[in-house]
């Protein structure tokens, strides 16, 4: 069976600062540096083949502070944009309790976990699907069907797209998703590459 672990980056600084990061490249917390480790120490009894980030300092870091955890530093890793945050436009670097005041906290729970309705300027999440979702089919859902072990290192809204996809949730259900910083989720998949077992490890 191939197995799947997705890890959401560990917390950031501006994770700790309560903004929108976005597409802006800003560096883990020791907190965030110390959740990777831990994510690592969940992950010792794996043998992965490969892995995939995006570009973002973040998610590159956190994935190579899990290598070194489990001692499998020299695999395969391939960086694409394609897994970066949703870019968040205007949002982006303002403080998420602020732009609630400003603006109403319905309107940026909209903004910031439905589907298809993007914040100023930047991207829904049905458009941060329509980069991930084809990346995924190309470079990622050949190792699974090839049987690999394979670790995906991205962000919130790009792995909850994929996670919408995998899980076959609603529009609906995504509304209600979110991925902790730091905690691997791991899924068993078939032949086909259908899932058939995931938790949280």
């Amino acid at each position: 069976m191939a197995q799947l672990v997705l890890i959401r980056h560990g917390e950031s600084q501006w994770n700790l600062e309560n903004r929108f990061t976005g597409w802006v490249d800003v560096p883990l917390t020791a907190k965030g540096e110390q959740e990777a480790r831990d994510a690592g120490m969940k992950l010792k009894t794996f043998r992965f083949d490969c892995a995939f980030t995006s570009v973002l300092v973040r998610a590159k870091e956190t994935l190579r502070l899990v290598l070194e955890e489990i001692g499998q530093t020299t695999i395969p890793v391939e960086e694409n944009k394609a897994l970066n945050e949703r870019m968040y436009g205007e949002l982006q670097g303002l403080n998420k309790t602020e732009t609630a005041q400003k603006y109403g906290d319905h309107q940026v729970k909209i903004w910031r976990r439905s589907f298809d309705v993007p914040p100023p300027g930047g991207e829904s999440l049905k458009d941060t699907a329509e980069r991930v979702l084809p990346y995924y089919e190309n470079r990622i859902r050949p190792a699974l069907l090839a049987d690999k072990t394979v670790l995906v290192v991205a962000h919130g809204n790009s792995l909850r797209s994929l996670v919408m996809q995998l899980e076959h949730l609603s529009k609906e259900a995504v509304l209600e998703l979110n991925i902790p910083t730091g905690a691997p989720l791991w899924y068993e998949l078939d032949a086909s590459g259908e899932i058939t077992g995931h938790r949280y490890l």
